[in-house]
């Protein structure tokens, strides 16, 4: 007794100093991490922030509708194929390599953007920054489980959780005030300073890995090709294939055959070749399957609703980018506020109960919607959207911490491509299923409101008649005036209508998930990763 008075009185034992040391954050790799978010956030950032404001840069590169699709569309493309190649280059470079020319090569190709005079500079730039700054969404995800001691991860987690979330969710509303500001060249340039910034802090800071020069000299140059086929092409038929009638549109369907061909070849290739620049035996962790799976449905809600609430309040309401922004960054700030919240919770609860609140906060938002009207506005949309961001917060914490919480170090960065690959592919597959069936849904309500409105339905006759006489001081063209501006009042309402039962299918999606969450078997505690190494 006396002994263990003594021991005290003197401090900590050296069993308990060694758990306070294994449990310290270095400064100069916090910071490191800190610089590493930052890109990250650029990285996703620049998704959405350009989606908000294609109207302007149409303008401005007198670029046509289809081209201008292509500012959009040539970024995710190089993005997703750059997404799981980047476990492979980390190993063979080196965290601190791969991640200076990410963030500097998407810095170079940010400023290229801005200066750009025609659409085809603007495509093959905005290619270029996909392709190079996708390298560093994974590695920082990598990077989080790799140098920060499991104790710690209740702060970490939530921190590139919300990242990976609130950059897309805000997109537009920065996309719309830098805009509106200034022009859309600053939805480039204002990465310029930041990302040289993130590159100086890398080169000098980072130092938790040595690279391996020797995978550069084994690399699968057919497996490579075959890989960005596969997604590349995949990539371009989820996007385009909504707007050009799918298969029935040539150009989709030869897309979707190169795409079905390159995965064959892919998936032979990473099968047998002795060192696949992709390894898919990370999707025989119980844990990392289960993770991807909730990431791709995750990347559904995160994505489908970054587009859907812009699209009803510009097609519905007639906002503009300014306008847009201001509306819908009330979830942002939910899940800001939610992600500290988000991070104790997650020392505390079993992770299935996280889940299952954060799928039942977003399907709460989601139903309400379904009794969106054409007058919905901030107010109406208010607790939809914190709905949204809680849930999301809720939920991808654990989401990140089963997936790559658990997987040795070895495994890590590989499984990160993978990882974020599933969530980039949810949200693409996600944006596709959504659009058609809002289409869909448009074209059959359109098709039974016109049936209802015939010349025996009292109430369409009455309505026809008050236009008629609003527009009277037309003359002769009062009565026209008025059938067209029925035509739209019909249109419109069909629109609307359409937009709740997608907002119902979501609601339908996350009570499964809801339930997914419930029978599963509960995680096994992890050990810590390690606070560092090689």
């Amino acid at each position: 007794m006396a002994n263990s008075i003594a021991s005290t009185a003197t401090g900590p034992t050296p069993a308990a100093q060694s758990a306070s040391d294994s449990d310290r954050i270095q400064p100069r790799r916090l910071v490191a991490f800190l610089a590493m978010t930052f890109g990250m956030f650029m990285a996703i950032l620049d998704i959405q922030i350009v989606s908000a404001s294609l109207t302007e840069i149409q303008a401005g590169l007198s670029a046509s509708a289809n081209e201008i699709t292509w500012v959009q569309t040539a970024y995710l493309i190089a993005e997703v194929v750059m997404i799981p190649l980047s476990g492979y280059l980390s190993r063979a470079l080196g965290t601190r390599i791969l991640f200076a020319l990410s963030a500097g090569g998407f810095t170079a190709a940010s400023l290229m953007c801005g200066l750009s005079t025609s659409i085809n500079e603007m495509i093959v730039w905005r290619a270029i920054q996909g392709f190079i700054g996708g390298g560093m969404i994974p590695t920082v995800f990598a990077t989080a489980y790799l140098i920060f001691p499991r104790s710690r991860m209740s702060l970490v987690a939530p921190m590139i959780g919300l990242v990976a979330t609130l950059a897309p969710t805000i997109g537009p509303t920065v996309g719309g005030y830098l805009t509106d500001a200034f022009s859309w060249h600053w939805l480039f340039f204002v990465n310029v300073i930041p990302g040289i910034a993130v590159t100086a802090a890398a080169l000098i800071l980072i130092d938790f890995d040595e690279p391996d020069w020797s995978l550069l000299r084994s690399f699968d140059w057919v497996g490579f090709l075959a890989m960005a086929g596969f997604l590349g092409a995949l990539e371009y038929v989820l996007e385009e294939g909504p707007r050009n009638d799918w298969f029935g549109d040539q150009s989709v369907l030869l897309m979707a055959w190169v795409s079905g061909i390159s995965a064959v070849v892919f998936f032979v290739r990473v099968l047998t070749y002795r060192e696949p620049i992709v390894d898919l035996r990370a999707f025989t962790d119980r844990n990392f399957g289960l993770g991807s799976l909730f990431s791709f449905v995750m990347g559904i809600g995160l994505y489908g609703l970054t587009y859907l609430y812009p699209l009803y309040l510009g097609m519905v309401r007639g906002y503009d980018a300014l306008m847009i922004g201001e509306t819908v960054f009330v979830s942002g700030v939910a899940m800001f506020l939610t992600a500290p919240i988000a991070g104790r919770l997650s020392t505390k609860l079993d992770p299935r109960f996280m889940l299952i609140a954060g799928f039942l906060f977003f399907a709460l938002g989601t139903f309400w919607l379904t009794y969106l009207t054409k007058d919905w506005d901030f107010w109406e949309l208010f607790w939809p959207q914190v709905f949204r961001g809680v849930g999301l917060m809720l939920a991808i914490v654990p989401i990140n911490n089963i997936a790559l919480g658990t997987l040795p170090p070895e495994r890590l960065k590989n499984a990160s491509g993978l990882y974020n690959l599933m969530r980039n592919l949810g949200g693409a597959v996600g944006l596709a299923a959504l659009t058609t069936i809002l289409n869909n849904r448009t074209d059959l309500h359109l098709a039974r409101l016109h049936e209802s409105i015939t010349w025996s339905r009292q109430p369409a006759l009455e309505t026809l008649n008050n236009l008629t006489q609003r527009f009277s001081s037309f003359g002769s063209d009062a009565q026209a005036m008025a059938l067209k501006q029925l035509n739209q009042i019909v249109h419109r309402q069909g629109v609307v209508m359409a937009f709740a039962d997608v907002f119902l299918v979501l609601t339908f999606l996350f009570m499964s998930l809801a339930v997914l969450a419930l029978i599963m078997k509960r995680p096994p505690a992890a050990a810590a990763p390690g606070g560092g190494g090689h």
